[in-house]
This record gives C-alpha cells, sequence and structure tokens, in this order.
C-alpha cells in the first residue's frame, strides 16, 4: 500500500496522464514489486481500482458499465466489499488490462497497437508458466498413463506371444514324438528285416520263428552264430523260445557275480537251459550255496563257468548230498571242501560214490596206499574221481615203474604231485625224462626230490635255464641241479645267473624263436 500511496500522490500532480502511460509510469516507479503483485491475483485488482477511485472521482463507489462476471454474466454498476474476494483461478489472468474496463477512457491507436504486443506477450509468458506448473504435471501423469498402457499391453502381447510360442511348441513337439514313434517302428521293421537277412541259412536249417529273432540277435553280441543256435536247437529247443528281456536280465545277473563276458557262450552252449532258470528262485539261491561252502566271491563266477549245469541240480534233493559224502564217505576235511570244489567243481553234480570206491579199490591194490595218502591225492586233485581208470591212472603209473622207479618212490610222486595223472605221456612226461637224464645228467631218483620238476615247462622254464647258465659259464659240472628250476625268474637271475632278468628274457625269447623255426624245418 506504500507504493500506491506514494505514486497517489505523484499522480494527481498531473493530470496529463492517459491510460496508457498511467500504467507504464505505474511499472516503471514498482519495478519487481508490481510483478510481485501481478503475481497475487486478488490483489493487483484492487489496486487497480483504488487508483481509479483516486484519478476520477472521490466517491468510494464509483459507477462501473459494462461489468460482467468471469463467465461473461452482467454485474451490478458498484463496488462491493464480496468483490475483493475474487478467485486466484481466474482464467483470464490479466483481465485487470482488458479493453472493457477501460472504454471510457481515450487511447490512440499507437498506443492501443503496442498494449495489444504487450498482452499477447503476457499472454505466452502465463501459458508457458501455466505448462510447467500444472501442464507439466498433468503431461507427467499423461506419459505415466501412456507408459503403464504401453507396459501392460507389452504383457498383454507378451502372454500371447508366449501361448503361441507355447502351442508352436507343443505342436512341434506332437510332431517330433510322432515323428520319433514312426522312426521307431520303421527301425523295428528295418531291425526285423536285417534279422531275416541274417539268419537266412539258420532259417533254412531250422523251422525258425519270427519271434525268436530278438533273441537271437541278443545272443549274438556274446559271439553265438548260427551253428550255435542250430546246437542249441537240438540240444534244448524251447531255450530259443524264451522271451529276450527275461533272458537279458538272467544273463546280466550273471555277469554281476562275475562271469565274464566271453564266457557266456560257453556257458550257453553247455546248458542253454539257464536262459529259462529264473534268478530269484534258482540263480541267487545256488550262488547262495556255493558262498555257503566257502567260496569266494571272487571265484563264483569260475565255478559257475565250469559248471554251467550246477544250476540243474536240486541243492536238497542232490548237491548237499554230494557235500556230506566228501566229508564223511571219503574223509576230507572241512576246511578243505573250499579248495576241493574250487579245484574241481564237477565234484558237485557228478556221482562220486561209485567212481570213489572204484579208484580207491586200484590205488590200493597198484601202490599199496593207504586211505590217508588217497585222501591227500584227492584233496590236491580231486579231478582224479573223473579220470579213467584205464586211459588215466594206470598208463602213468606204467610209465613211472617203466623209467625205473619203484612202488613207494611212485607212491611219494603221486602223492606230492597228482597232477601227473593229468599229464600227456607222449607231448609232456617223455620228452622231460629225456631232457633230465640227456642234457641235465639227472638220474631218475632226482625226481623223488624234486616230483615239482614233472610240472615245469620244457619250453618255457627247464631249457631256457639251463641253456642260459650254460652261456654264461656258470652251470655246474656233473648233474645239474634241479632246484634252480623252482625259484621265480627275478630270484633265479639274482641267485644263479647273477644278472639282470631283461638280459635272461632277451636270451629266452631268442632261444623259443630257434626251437619254434626248428619245429618248422622238421615238418
Amino acid at each position: 500500500m506504500a507504493v500506491f500511496l506514494l505514486f497517489t500522490t505523484t499522480f494527481n500532480h498531473s493530470h496529463t496522464y492517459t491510460t496508457f502511460n498511467f500504467f507504464t509510469s505505474l511499472q516503471n516507479f514498482c519495478g519487481d514489486s508490481f510483478s510481485n503483485l501481478k503475481a497475487k491475483g486478488r490483489i493487483h485488482r484492487i489496486c487497480c481500482r483504488k487508483v481509479r477511485v483516486v484519478s476520477s472521482h472521490s466517491n468510494p463507489k464509483i459507477l462501473k458499465r459494462n461489468r460482467k462476471s468471469r463467465y461473461g454474466q452482467p454485474l451490478s454498476p458498484y463496488d462491493s466489499e464480496e468483490e475483493k474476494e475474487v478467485d486466484d483461478d481466474d482464467s483470464g489472468g490479466d483481465d485487470w488490462i482488458s479493453d472493457e474496463e477501460f472504454a471510457d477512457n481515450k487511447i490512440s491507436e499507437a498506443d492501443r497497437q503496442k498494449l495489444k504486443m504487450q498482452n499477447s506477450t503476457k499472454m505466452k509468458q502465463g501459458s508457458r508458466r501455466h505448462l510447467e506448473r500444472g501442464g507439466g504435471a498433468s503431461s507427467l501423469n499423461s506419459g505415466r498413463n501412456l507408459e503403464t498402457r504401453q507396459h501392460k499391453l507389452g504383457i498383454k502381447n507378451g502372454k500371447d506371444i508366449l501361448k503361441k510360442r507355447e502351442s508352436s511348441i507343443s505342436y512341434n513337439t506332437s510332431r517330433q514324438s510322432a515323428s520319433i514313434s514312426s522312426l521307431g517302428d520303421s527301425r523295428e521293421k528295418e531291425a526285423e528285416s536285417s534279422s531275416k537277412k541274417r539268419f537266412t541259412h539258420l532259417s533254412e536249417e531250422l523251422d525258425l520263428d519270427d519271434r525268436w529273432l530278438p533273441l537271437l540277435d541278443h545272443l549274438s553280441t556274446f559271439g553265438l552264430k548260427e551253428s550255435h543256435f542250430i546246437q542249441m536247437y537240438e540240444r534244448h529247443m524251447p531255450s530259443l523260445q524264451i522271451n529276450v528281456d527275461s533272458a537279458e536280465e538272467r544273463l546280466g545277473y550273471l555277469l554281476s557275480v562275475g562271469v565274464k563276458h566271453r564266457d557266456i557262450r560257453k556257458i550257453i552252449l553247455r546248458q542253454p537251459q539257464i536262459l529259462g532258470y529264473t534268478i530269484e528262485n534258482n540263480l541267487k539261491s545256488h550262488v547262495a550255496f556255493l558262498g555257503r561252502l566257502g567260496i569266494p566271491e571272487s571265484r563264483i563266477g569260475q565255478i559257475i563257468t565250469a559248471t554251467p549245469s550246477m544250476f540243474s541240480y536240486s541243492i536238497d534233493n542232490s548237491l548237499k548230498p554230494t557235500v556230506k559224502y566228501l566229508l564223511e564217505e571219503i574223509g576230507i576235511e572241512k576246511h578243505d571242501l573250499s579248495k576241493v570244489v574250487q579245484l574241481s567243481p564237477q565234484i558237485l553234480v557228478q556221482r562220486i560214490d561209485n567212481t570213489w570206491t572204484a579208484r580207491f579199490n586200484f590205488l590200493t591194490k597198484e601202490l599199496g596206499a593207504p586211505r590217508e595218502s588217497i585222501v591227500k591225492m584227492v584233496t590236491k586233485h580231486p579231478q582224479i574221481l573223473h579220470y579213467s581208470i584205464e586211459d588215466g591212472l594206470r598208463p602213468r603209473i606204467n610209465f613211472l615203474r617203466g623209467i625205473g622207479m619203484c612202488i613207494s618212490d611212485i607212491l611219494k610222486v603221486l602223492t606230492s604231485l597228482t597232477q601227473v595223472f593229468s599229464l600227456s605221456l607222449e607231448g609232456n612226461l617223455k620228452p622231460k625224462y629225456m631232457y633230465l637224464i640227456n642234457e641235465l645228467k639227472n638220474e631218475v631218483h632226482s625226481l623223488t626230490k624234486y616230483p615239482t620238476y614233472l610240472s615245469l615247462s620244457l619250453d618255457q622254464r627247464i631249457r631256457p635255464r639251463h641253456r642260459f647258465l650254460v652261456s654264461l659259464k656258470k652251470a655246474p659240472k656233473g648233474p645239474f641241479p634241479l632246484s634252480s628250476l623252482v625259484p621265480t625268474d627275478e630270484n633265479f637271475c639274482h641267485q644263479w645267473a647273477g644278472t639282470s632278468l631283461d638280459k635272461y628274457l632277451d636270451f629266452r625269447e631268442r632261444l623259443l624263436l630257434k626251437e619254434f623255426a626248428k619245429k618248422y624245418e622238421r615238418k
């Protein structure tokens, strides 16, 4: 109010001011204060009215022509106190300088144009401020709403794309499944056709059923051929009718207990019925029986390979009575039972009552052997119970007699090395005896002290060691010491040859090649 009072005083002394000059002077006089006052919409209208009151009349209420409200409605021509409460949100912001309020004042054309330019500038500035305050927020809200709509649209589109992709994947998967199924069917047909072609000769020999083909294919993986299948057919035709899955499961169990893959063929050819034996009721129970005899797990597979027919014998009615006979009738010690079974698994499946009686009587008569000596023979080499008396036992006893051994020495040699009954006369015993006498310069009675000599290989052990010591000039004069043939190669080189193992092995290899060449020339 202090500003307006001061300016009112100045204005009263100069009545020549036009309305435009008045506002220009007022703005120049007030400067920033005037701008600040304008920002307060209610105050600037009041101030302008007071200015007009001072300049025109002394009456505080003055008649105003053509007054209208902010909405264009006519108002009372008189001012009232309520007008001082004009709302700040006047849409016209600058209507205090409109032409209608100053229609009774004469304004020059130049002043009018200048005023219009200022009004236009102020309107633009006001619009800019309005946008910055309200419009900016509105734009921000609009932008956010747009982003939200775009986000929702993106999610919707993403879901639609995902659904399409899932449906596409499902469709492709179904197509792939159908393709795989059809491919599997075609491959099965191709495999069946291939199997028929593979077993063409077998089809000609046998009344081959196409349902056997899967089993034949599986057995072929173990090395069985068409000739083997013919043998199986002749020995036990129902074994070829076994379901391939069952056969695969049973053979898998045999492999799990130690049977080697390469021995499966041998087992099947010897006992094709094994393909039909169930695991729970047959295979497992027989394996458990061997375990109760003291057979280590590492040897189970070897026993099955040697005696696959064991699975066809009843445990209670056949196997257990055989074990009882070995212990009680023959007299084998219980702690030796496991050793006997491992050396000759066939002993479990053969009738040993008659064979034992016959061999016991023969050895007693021929050698005068006491029961204890014969039991030792059976314990060391239980195969003796399976050897033929006329083709096996008698010829070897006669050979030992023929080279000059007495009965007591023969019994001593056979009790110590019962394996002599398993050695070939022409290919083993006779050549060793000739080398003992002619090359080693030993007597027959030396065999009584070193019966092991008869079990050693002539080509791999006896001749190479003798020739190696001779080449080193370390062979003693007179009879060659048979004790040098007993130790291992490494101990022999250290104790007798005094040289390296490699040197001896190289000498033995060259010697074997020479002996092989001589045998080839003879042929």
